[in-house]
């Protein structure tokens, strides 16, 4: 049971799942949907990353395309935050931070984001994820790079995904 879930001998019960989600795709939601079997309750939210390059959908784009596809969730929270994920994580009362790793290059930057957010509040630990392997290769600018050059983005991002970026690419310039 969710409630019940034990980790470093306290009970955690509200996970937070901070991301860019620059573009949603079947491998975030994949983390979503077991995240949320996980833990009594989920937020997701979709970080201002100024370190990451110019975002292709705005905050409240991306927000809005979460809430759709998560619509049938109803542990799950979807919202956006700035500034440091680990005070965010206290803010909403999350006790979990879930990070995914797709391949090991992930790994070691995500351990060592782990271990800082742990020495800033060690009340708050992390929890990776591996996605399922159908997702292990997919990434936002793998999926945007398809998109950018026609490619067929339907096996990797929800309907309403595909079609936004579709039509973002056509404002853009792009095929």
């Amino acid at each position: 049971m969710a409630d019940q879930l034990q980790i470093n001998g306290v009970t955690r019960g509200h996970a937070l799942y901070p991301g860019t989600f620059d573009v949603l795709t079947y491998g975030h939601l994949d983390l979503v949907r077991r995240a949320a079997t996980i833990f009594r309750q989920l937020t997701v939210a979709v970080a201002q990353n100024p370190s990451k390059h110019q975002p292709l959908f705005s905050v409240a784009e991306r927000v809005e395309m979460l809430r759709e596809s998560v619509s049938d969730l109803p542990n799950v929270a979807v919202t956006s935050f700035t500034g440091l994920t680990v005070e965010f994580a206290q803010q909403v009362g999350a006790q979990v931070i879930v990070r995914g790793l797709r391949a090991v290059s992930d790994f070691e930057f995500e351990l060592q984001m782990a271990m800082m957010n742990e020495s800033l509040n060690p009340d708050i630990c992390t929890v990776f994820m591996a996605p399922a392997p159908a997702f292990s290769f997919l990434s936002s600018s793998l999926v945007k790079e398809i998109a950018r050059f026609g490619g067929d983005v339907s096996a990797y991002v929800p309907a309403h995904v595909a079609e936004r970026l579709k039509q973002r690419m056509k404002e853009n310039g792009w095929k």
